[in-house]
């Protein structure tokens, strides 16, 4: 009698588990929220982030172990789920940044009268599936996950009811997430029919050999249209043009949530699929990631630089048009991972720099969140004489911007650019080089410019006409969980830059 070979996979639950407890605290809130008075609702924010803290050190025992799950019986090699180093330092960024955007909250839903159930419950599914994407290694894995993440944002931008910036913003956000999405399983269908295989090893192991030239035909374009939905994700130009009125509609805390997380989210899955999927197409993505690169940093940095202080939402859409110009610089090692040998040790730079960039950037958003209490139209303008209102704050303010300008006190800023600056020369993109060495001169002018506006004296002249947000009550006082957010992005931001050489542990070492 022939033996059978058995098709019941196992399941590491330990190295689900980040994930996987972020997902139940999730429904536990839901079904909470059901019960609870509405007295009582705030205990719901403190749940969700104790779930988000329990999770984040869930990592620890997963570190150095290299686990993997659902692996093909026959192949145990050829998994659905690993959590490698890349994994773990990815899922630390993604729920770190939850959890700060969870201290942002707190008082937030409180003060615009949002929700509580339905925001605890978007915001923790949204990072299960960001937690969970990093780990995927098959193509409709990762296209899960990438959802799980993008779904619960759209309604997370769109939950201030009765707000028409905020139902502009989630509307906006949708079609081009949707379209996005789109494209991306057009891609992943046609590399199935190509290759016969989802997981991502065996996709390049096929892809380097197909017999048919029509298959070959079939796979390039699935190839392409995958790396155009991701460029979507990423907000890459030219499919950025839906980040600045995204973040100006969305809650300020979901605005920081998509700039940081969700970026994590978008550059995760398209280092996994360039690296780990389409390496034998790396003459192709390099190439077109390295334009996109150019012509993302560029267009986010002028776009930045053009911004009026005076105009309403001034100070979000510069942070969302930094971001964009951010994003650029991040392409820039997974492009170069492409012309050269060993690709998977290029993006440890892209690692590094986007942990610089969560800590920084949603240090930012944390001090426009304070400002916004008594300043609802957050422009520019509004944070003149800020050091001689709330100097903390205001040195809070002024180091995070100095670290995304890459200048001294933030040290951390200017090795993060350096590694990405060093990838791009030894890769031989000594024009992309030149590109982004003139980008980080732009921003230096509108980072510089912010900065000063916070230490000169209080406006006199005549303020703009009042917006309606303007013309309720503001709020005074700091709340304790936006100040220990804060406290927090800052310390976080000071030990970085104080032990810089942990940014070119990850920009030296192969995470893949």
């Amino acid at each position: 009698m022939s033996s059978i070979t058995p098709l019941v996979q196992s399941v590491d639950w330990l190295a689900l588990a980040p994930p996987t407890l972020t997902a139940a605290v999730a429904l536990v809130v839901l079904v909470a929220d059901l019960f609870l008075p509405a007295a009582r609702k705030p205990l719901l924010g403190w749940l969700a982030t104790a779930g988000l803290a329990v999770s984040a050190l869930l990592l620890l025992p997963l570190l150095g172990g290299g686990r993997r799950t659902f692996c093909l019986p026959a192949h145990p090699d050829v998994c659905s789920y690993v959590a490698d180093p890349f994994t773990l330092v990815i899922q630390f960024l993604v729920l770190g940044g939850a959890l700060l955007t969870a201290l942002l909250s707190i008082d937030i839903i409180k003060d615009q009268d949002l929700p509580a159930g339905e925001y605890w419950f978007l915001l923790l599914s949204s990072a299960a599936g960001a937690a969970l994407l990093p780990a995927s290694r098959d193509l409709a894995t990762l296209v899960i996950a990438l959802e799980v993440a993008s779904l619960p944002a759209f309604a997370l931008v769109g939950l201030r009811r009765g707000d028409r910036l905020s139902s502009e913003a989630a509307l906006k956000f949708f079609l081009s997430s949707v379209a996005a999405t789109a494209v991306m399983l057009l891609g992943v269908s046609f590399l199935y029919a190509a290759t016969g295989s989802l997981h991502l090893s065996r996709v390049a192991h096929a892809l380097t050999g197909l017999p048919d030239p029509r298959l070959a035909t079939l796979a390039s374009a699935g190839v392409a249209l995958t790396l155009v939905g991701f460029a979507f994700k990423t907000a890459a130009a030219p499919f950025h043009f839906w980040v600045p009125d995204t973040y100006v509609g969305a809650p300020l805390p979901i605005a920081g949530y998509l700039s940081v997380v969700g970026k994590a989210v978008g550059f995760s899955g398209l280092i996994l699929v360039t690296v780990q999927g389409f390496p034998s197409y790396a003459d192709v993505w390099g190439p077109a990631l390295a334009v996109l690169a150019a012509l993302t940093m560029t267009v986010g940095n002028v776009a930045a630089l053009r911004q009026d202080p005076r105009r309403a939402h001034s100070a979000v859409r510069l942070l969302a048009w930094s971001s964009v110009g951010q994003a650029g610089y991040l392409l820039v090692p997974i492009a170069a991972a492409g012309y050269i040998r060993d690709p998977a040790r290029a993006i440890g730079s892209t690692v590094a720099y986007a942990l610089m960039y969560a800590a920084v950037n949603l240090g930012a958003f944390a001090v426009a969140a304070l400002v916004a209490r008594t300043r609802p139209a957050n422009r520019i303008s509004d944070y003149r004489g800020l050091y001689a209102r709330r100097p903390l704050a205001a040195l809070a303010l002024g180091f995070f911007l100095l670290c995304l300008a890459g200048l001294p006190p933030g040290i951390i800023g200017l090795f993060a650019k350096v590694t990405v600056f060093s990838v791009a020369v030894d890769a031989g993109l000594a024009w992309l080089a030149v590109i982004m060495a003139v980008n980080v001169v732009i921003a230096l002018y509108y980072y510089l410019q912010w900065t000063t506006v916070l230490f000169r004296g209080a406006e006199t002249a005549e303020a703009p006409e009042a917006t309606p947000a303007e013309q309720q009550p503001p709020r005074t006082g700091i709340p304790a969980p936006l100040a220990t957010a804060i406290a927090l992005a800052t310390v976080l931001g000071i030990a970085l830059s104080g032990a810089p050489q942990l940014v070119l542990r990850f920009a030296s070492g192969a995470l893949l």
